[in-house]
């Protein structure tokens, strides 16, 4: 796993012996600095098979379309379909970004119950799960070593905070039946689990 930095959201290469992942890119505009970041990295854009975004918020998936029309496949679950143009308009309001939106019609779209077994194609052992409390259309990735990323996914030490924090100790709770070690957020730094 390689984190990329390169604005204001973390995102995740996974490499597996059939592929890569990357999980998230951020805000529309920053594919300058995107190129800058995986070149330090020592990473091609060829070396990316699939852009999976944890949800359909501008700083997750701005730059989607520009990583398809550069030849890296769009993922989508089903979950997502309905929020895939969600950040449309925002963009919109910026002619500068020269923002095109997401062909659906293009990606690859599967169930999280069939994560499993398309991740394995990648060589990558793990699943995807739907964790909504962030955004209907967020989505979780866990890893069978113990690696999780979230997204935007409230921190579970603030479960307390919330009195009406049904949907987000439901997600948790998914999550941790899977025993993560580390979980990877979008905007924090990770948390070691002990």
């Amino acid at each position: 796993m390689i984190r990329l930095r390169y604005g204001n959201t973390n995102t995740y290469l996974l490499t597996g012996s059939g592929g890569s992942l990357l999980i998230d890119t951020d805000y529309a505009g920053t594919l300058p600095a995107f190129f800058r970041e995986i070149k330090k990295q020592q990473i091609l854009v060829e070396d990316i098979t699939y852009l999976l975004a944890t949800h359909y918020h501008p700083d997750h998936m701005g730059l989607a379309s520009q990583l398809m029309e550069l030849g890296v496949g769009l993922l989508l679950v089903d979950v997502q379909l309905p929020f895939v143009h969600f950040s449309d308009p925002i963009f919109r309001r910026e002619p500068r970004l020269a923002f095109q939106p997401v062909r659906e019609q293009d990606a690859t779209v599967i169930r999280c119950s069939e994560s499993r077994g398309f991740l394995r194609t990648l060589g990558i052992s793990g699943e995807i799960l739907h964790t909504p409390s962030h955004s209907e259309d967020s989505i979780s990735v866990v890893l069978d070593n113990g690696d999780c990323f979230v997204g935007d996914l409230e921190p579970m030490e603030y479960l307390a905070a919330y009195e009406d924090n049904g949907k987000l100790r439901a997600d948790w709770a998914r999550i941790t039946e899977r025993r993560p070690k580390r979980i990877f957020y979008s905007h924090v730094n990770e948390k070691i689990l002990g």
